[in-house]
């Protein structure tokens, strides 16, 4: 199979969809590969690179997508670039379509089989494409907020980690999931105060031993993210729905009850936020203020650190990547997990919650969602 990488033109955006390691496996597998000229410079990889890797290099994104079958990138492709794809050919990539209504027309329209990494499932429910960016993204956010809790970037000016005699920052994590678990650990490392609401009650015996029980942790509750939220210094939005529209936990009037200069990150963003008041801010620009209260809500985190993140996810998507690449869409026959990646397929939107989060029809080419 002809497999294609174009170089990522979302703002800010410096992660690259196969990394030279990943593109020898390709190789290797039969496949020809290639790498829009310059795609991986900011993950730190050049052409030269790619070569020896076995890759050819592409002068442009309109070359990469006029002469492969398969297009592999990170982030969901923009106009410019979903108008590009066309029938029959593969688009394996993060879609995030519930809180995108123009992708999910601009794809559905090319014709192509679009596969989002953030739906693949694994046997133990698990969603194994997502996991290594949440994990990046759980860290991340916690940086951001200490940086950005400091007088100078909007926030109240207080150390996260505390001083003797002083107390740290009180951080409200919403949400037990690989995003939460990382943001807490990570909290903890630097001398928070942590704080977890989740509803599994599972979950929160895993994260109480996993963390010595140092994280206090909360059945989540309209009455424990109110009481919560008056004392906490950050809340980091932590939620997922698999494919669908983030909940919105935290309300427009929630934010005059909390401390000025507070800070909330959303991480789920890409997914429409679990905030009332987020949208999408960038690296550049990443944060605003409503009522206060400082709101980070840059929509790819994990592109702070392309290097790591790059490695992370070809870890995790190569195996998948493959399959498709061997085998075409029969990988999606052979592989219900796999198909569950599925969101558009000829036109037709194939995923259940995008579905229900746009007011479209949808379709289950594979049997994959019968009795789910």
């Amino acid at each position: 199979m002809r497999v294609g990488v174009p170089k990522e033109i979302k703002k800010n955006e410096h992660r690259i969809g196969l990394t030279p390691t990943a593109v020898r496996e390709y190789v290797a597998h039969g496949h020809q590969v290639s790498v829009e000229t310059n795609a991986g410079l900011g993950a730190g990889f050049t052409d030269e690179d790619y070569v020896r890797a076995g890759a050819t290099i592409a002068p442009d994104a309109r070359t990469i997508f006029d002469c492969s079958d398969m297009i592999v990138k990170v982030k969901e492709p923009q106009k410019v670039e979903w108008e590009m794809l066309r029938e029959g050919q593969i688009l394996f990539t993060y879609l995030h379509l519930a809180p995108d209504p123009d992708q999910t027309h601009g794809l559905m329209k090319s014709g192509c089989a679009a596969v989002a990494y953030e739906t693949v499932t694994d046997a133990r429910g698990g969603l194994p494409l997502l996991a290594p960016m949440s994990e990046v993204a759980g860290r991340i956010a916690v940086f951001s907020a200490a940086e950005t809790l400091l007088k100078h970037n909007g926030g109240m000016g207080l150390l996260f980690c505390g001083v003797p005699g002083v107390a740290p920052a009180r951080v409200l994590v919403l949400g037990g999931g690989v995003v939460g678990l990382n943001a807490a650990r990570m909290a903890l490392g630097l001398g928070a105060e942590v704080v977890l609401l989740e509803r599994s009650i599972p979950r929160m015996a895993y994260i109480d031993e996993v963390t010595g029980g140092r994280v206090i942790t909360r059945y989540s509750s309209i009455n424990a993210i109110e009481e919560e939220l008056v004392k906490a210094d950050v809340v980091i939005g932590a939620v997922l729905v698999p494919g669908a529209s983030a909940p919105k936990l935290v309300s427009r009037d929630d934010l005059k009850k909390m401390k000025n200069g507070s800070v909330l990150v959303d991480v789920a963003i890409d997914q429409g936020g679990c905030f009332e008041t987020s949208r999408p801010t960038t690296h550049e620009d990443p944060t605003y203020v409503i009522d206060g209260v400082v709101h980070y809500c840059v929509a790819n985190m994990p592109g702070a650190a392309p290097r790591t993140s790059s490695e992370a996810l070809n870890n995790a998507t190569l195996p998948f990547g493959l399959a498709l690449a061997d085998h075409g869409l029969d990988a999606l026959k052979a592989n219900p997990h796999l198909a569950r990646g599925l969101n558009v397929l000829n036109g037709k939107l194939t995923y259940p919650a995008v579905g229900e989060a746009l007011g479209l029809p949808w379709e289950d080419p594979y049997g994959v969602w019968a009795g789910a």
